[in-house]
C-alpha cells in the first residue's frame, strides 16, 4: 500500500451507547435584502449552548459564537451548510480547536450576525488546541469515544498494520463526520474517520 493511501473508518455506536446531540432537522432558511440569515422554522430539538463552566479554558471567540447561536437558534448542521463546510469541523472553530479561514470568519459574521472585524480580531489567531480536555475525559458521552479507543485500540492497530505495514494514521490530513441512521431497531450514530496513512521513516 503506497504513502498516500487513505482510510476510513466508520464506528456504529447503539443508542443506549450514545445519544447523539448534534442530528437535527435542518432548519429552511431565508435571506432578507441585507443578506442576513435567519431561521425560517426552529430547531425541532434543543441547540448545544456554551457550557459557562468551559469559559476559562476557551478563547474569546468561543462566547462570542455560541451566544449568537444560541440567540438565532441554530443547530450546528445549519450553520455548516451555510458556510460551506462540514458540521463537525464548524464545532471546532466554536470550541477553538480548529483555526477559520478569513471566508469561514466572513460567513459567520454574515449567518450569525456577529460584527466582522469583532470574529477578525477573535478568530485570526493560531488555536491552542486541546486545552478544554480533561484525560481520560469526564463527560459521559466525551468518555464513550475515549472507551471505544481502550476496548478496541489493539485491534484497529493490528488490523491497520495488516492493510497498511508499519505506521499511523494522521490527524491532521484528516476528516470527520458525524451521521445518523435510523431502522426497526432505533436510532444510530455513524461516526467516520478518515486519515492520511503515514509510513514511519527508515533512518
Amino acid at each position: 500500500m503506497s504513502a498516500i493511501s487513505r482510510f476510513a473508518l466508520s464506528t456504529r455506536l447503539a443508542p443506549r451507547a450514545i445519544v447523539p446531540v448534534t442530528s437535527f432537522v435542518r432548519p429552511s432558511v431565508a435571506y432578507t435584502a441585507s443578506r442576513r440569515f435567519h431561521p425560517t422554522r426552529m430547531a425541532s430539538k434543543p441547540i448545544v449552548t456554551l457550557d459557562a463552566s468551559l469559559i476559562p479554558r476557551l478563547p474569546a471567540s468561543s462566547p462570542t459564537l455560541f451566544e449568537a447561536k444560541k440567540k438565532k437558534n441554530l443547530t450546528f448542521e445549519a450553520i455548516a451548510k451555510e458556510v460551506g463546510r462540514e458540521e463537525v469541523i464548524i464545532a471546532a472553530i466554536f470550541y477553538g480547536q480548529a483555526m477559520a479561514s478569513p471566508e469561514d470568519i466572513k460567513k459567520l459574521s454574515e449567518v450569525l450576525d456577529i460584527n466582522v472585524e469583532t470574529l477578525e480580531s477573535q478568530l485570526s489567531g493560531y488555536p491552542d488546541r486541546g486545552r478544554t480536555m480533561d484525560m481520560p475525559p469526564r463527560e459521559p458521552l466525551i468518555y464513550r469515544l475515549y472507551e471505544i479507543v481502550q476496548n478496541y485500540g489493539y485491534a484497529y492497530k493490528a488490523v491497520l498494520n495488516e492493510k497498511f505495514g508499519d505506521g499511523i494514521m494522521s490527524a491532521i490530513s484528516f476528516s470527520t463526520k458525524v451521521e445518523k441512521e435510523t431502522d426497526e431497531k432505533g436510532d444510530w450514530a455513524v461516526i467516520t474517520l478518515r486519515g492520511k496513512w503515514l509510513p514511519y521513516s527508515r533512518f
